[in-house]
């Protein structure tokens, strides 16, 4: 049971069980926050999942996919989690719908705690990265008139070749500083194709069983405040 509950106080604090009291009142003011500008169930995982990612790139081994040879001079590499990390653009939409532009307060506050739970390099990285495809995620969801379904998959489209950009530039400097891996190690054409591949595949399948939802009327596409059909028509995708 000890071991349990020091296994929980590691993960809260990161391995530094002396800054426990102020972590959690940290979290607490956080989540009070979160909670007051109206976020729920969407916004408590959308402000999770950022934190969890960065800190899962500093200690989560990427797989090898194809090993370094003549065609693929750094070979190959995908994390584990890359699917979950084209996901959060999912949920940031589930949370607009909710939130309206205070979700730019979760990510802010997301990103603020990343740098507590990962790598600074990675965090300064992926921060910088989710700032600028976030930012870009949400202007198209805001400003295009498309049904839900449709905006999650543009959204995504756009905001993933960005944040891949920027996240692996930030990975590659990390390994160069703390492995003494040589330049390209991870931003290198193969590897940015794979992991923008892996991170539509979340905003894809989130998108068609949104689609079929639609359809059958149990979601309105147009309405950014809920989840009842409209009662006027809108425009059509």
């Amino acid at each position: 049971m000890m071991d349990f509950l020091n296994g929980i106080v590691d993960a809260i604090t990161n391995q530094q069980p002396g800054n426990l009291v102020p972590v959690l009142i940290g979290l607490c003011i956080t989540l009070g926050l979160i909670y007051y500008f109206k976020g729920r169930f969407w916004a408590f995982l959308y402000f999770a999942t950022i934190p969890f990612l960065n800190w899962s790139f500093g200690v989560i081994d990427s797989m090898t996919l194809v090993s370094p040879n003549e065609t693929f001079q750094n070979g190959i590499e995908l994390h584990p989690l890359t699917m979950v990390t084209g996901l959060v653009f999912v949920f940031r939409d589930f949370v607009q719908r909710r939130m309206g532009h205070y979700v730019l307060i979760v990510m802010a506050l997301a990103i603020g705690w990343s740098f507590y739970y990962a790598w600074p390099v990675i965090a300064l990285a992926s921060g910088l990265a989710f700032a600028v495809s976030e930012i870009a995620d949400w202007l198209i969801f805001t400003f295009t008139r498309y049904r839900l379904s449709t905006r999650i998959i543009l959204s995504s489209a756009v905001a993933a070749p960005i944040d891949t950009t920027i996240f692996l530039y930030g990975a590659d400097l990390a390994r160069q500083i703390r492995l003494g891996d040589e330049p390209g190690n991870m931003l290198h054409w193969a590897n940015w194709i794979v992991f923008i591949i892996g991170k539509m595949v979340g905003a894809v399948i989130v998108s068609w069983l949104i689609r079929r939802r639609e359809d059958a009327g149990k979601v309105d596409p147009y309405d950014d405040d809920g989840f009842s059909p409209a009662s006027s028509p809108a425009p059509a995708d």
